[in-house]
């Protein structure tokens, strides 16, 4: 009796905490809407919102349906193909939770990488081809690679199960990386943005509301203790409880240290406190803990945020040098800081670093590759950009047909500047 007692009570904290864990991620998709909104011009407000609510929809149908399955399985041996299945797989320990909090958890984690997808192809991409991106991505590339990682396949598993024993222990690799490496296909295949890259040199394109570009990067920072926290994935007794206050305090550290790296290098380099580039440290301070948040001391956090925030911030401007046009930096934050998360794994868990850069090198050649093909057969079929007139008048009015701020910009005649 007391013992059932005991497996009750497990059974209890841990189905809370995770989904509690995976209500805070879900509140990420609002930090995305945010701060992509922010970062895109006023034209195309309504668009990048209604992008990101249908991404979210989607992504937790097509999961539901088809991803969960192939991801998590039974498998006892390390594989490279999952089995296929359909509808939500049975088989998680119910000891520990039921599968449906499994899912719960897991794909909010999907439509994080889809929403960094969403911002890297902004203000140029059909709406239609990126939902139909969305399909590819949540029900097969993303599915593929974590069952790879977090599921019973080759890369997660241990070397005594026939693995590389590959850590990445929330996702900078197997999430950031992998929607890094799906939006940097998309944009090469879409091309930059009109007049964005000229024969007098980069055009800068601001954002049009600025207030929204630090409420979501709050949004995100607060999520992102979810994200992190949940993926101790229990919550039983005293070891467990500290290891998820561990985890809050090196996720915001990071965080903080990351913001205010990008803070320095803004004034050295530019002599100004660019909002923008700041928001994209914190951002990159967060992606490069979220591969061991676990296992840092909160000063070494400090470090890594530092580390993941320096190298985000000048990929950007090397992107842009490849005149690789990504208006909000996602493919810098999310892909170049969680490389370097990867990387930095070693200097506090047992995995040697050649496995790690193994790793995170398979995950990127296969997000990329399949993501590429997926993107050249919707265009094909279907096309990917919109027409020249389009993106002139904005994604608002072109998709939607609702401006974001009709009153304040004075109606369409103004808001196709």
């Amino acid at each position: 009796m007391q013992a059932t007692l005991i497996n009750s009570n497990d059974y209890l904290f841990n189905t809370l905490f995770l989904l509690f864990s995976g209500a805070l991620v879900m509140w990420m998709a609002a930090g995305f809407a945010m701060l992509e909104a922010g970062l895109v011009r006023s034209k195309n407000t309504t668009e990048i919102l209604t992008k990101n609510l249908l991404l979210y929809a989607l992504a937790c149908i097509v999961y539901q349906l088809v991803g969960f399955s192939l991801m998590y399985q039974d498998n006892t041996t390390a594989g490279w193909l999952p089995n296929w299945g359909w509808g939500i797989a049975e088989t998680a320990d119910n000891a520990s939770q039921s599968s449906k909090v499994d899912f719960f958890f897991q794909v909010v984690f999907v439509a994080t990488a889809m929403s960094i997808v969403s911002g890297a192809v902004a203000e140029r991409m059909k709406l239609s081809a990126f939902l139909i991106f969305s399909i590819f991505l949540s029900g097969l590339i993303y599915p593929i690679e974590g069952y790879w990682t977090w599921g019973a396949g080759f890369l997660g598993a241990s070397k005594a199960e026939g693995g590389l024993g590959f850590s990445d222990f929330a996702g900078s690799a197997i999430v950031h990386m992998a929607g890094a490496m799906a939006a940097l296909s998309g944009v090469i295949l879409l091309g930059p943005r009109k007049g964005r890259f000229t024969n007098k040199g980069i055009k800068p394109i601001p954002g049009g509301n600025m207030p929204l570009v630090a409420l979501g990067t709050f949004i995100l920072w607060f999520g992102w203790l979810g994200f992190n926290g949940g993926s101790q994935l229990s919550f039983n007794g005293i070891d467990d409880a500290n290891a998820v206050a561990n985890i809050f305090v090196n996720t915001n550290a990071a965080a903080a240290a990351g913001t205010v790296c990008a803070f320095i290098l803004s004034l050295l380099i530019y002599g100004k406190a660019d909002l923008t580039l700041i928001v994209n440290g914190a951002l990159a301070g967060l992606v490069t803990i979220t591969a061991a948040p676990d296992s840092p001391t909160p000063e070494q956090a400090c470090l890594f945020g530092a580390l993941g925030a320096s190298a985000a911030f000048f990929a950007i401007k090397f992107f842009d040098y490849l005149k690789i046009d990504d208006p909000v930096g996602a493919i810098s934050v999310h892909g170049v800081a969680g490389f370097i998360g990867i990387l930095l794994v070693p200097v506090t868990k047992d995995v040697s670093l050649s496995t790690q850069l193994l790793g995170a090198t398979i995950i990127a050649s296969w997000c990329f590759s399949a993501s590429f093909i997926c993107w050249l057969i919707i265009k094909h079929y279907h096309g990917i950009r919109m027409s020249e007139k389009e993106e002139y008048l904005g994604g608002d009015i072109s998709e939607c047909g609702v401006e974001a701020y009709p009153e304040f910009l004075g109606g369409r005649s103004s808001n196709i500047s």
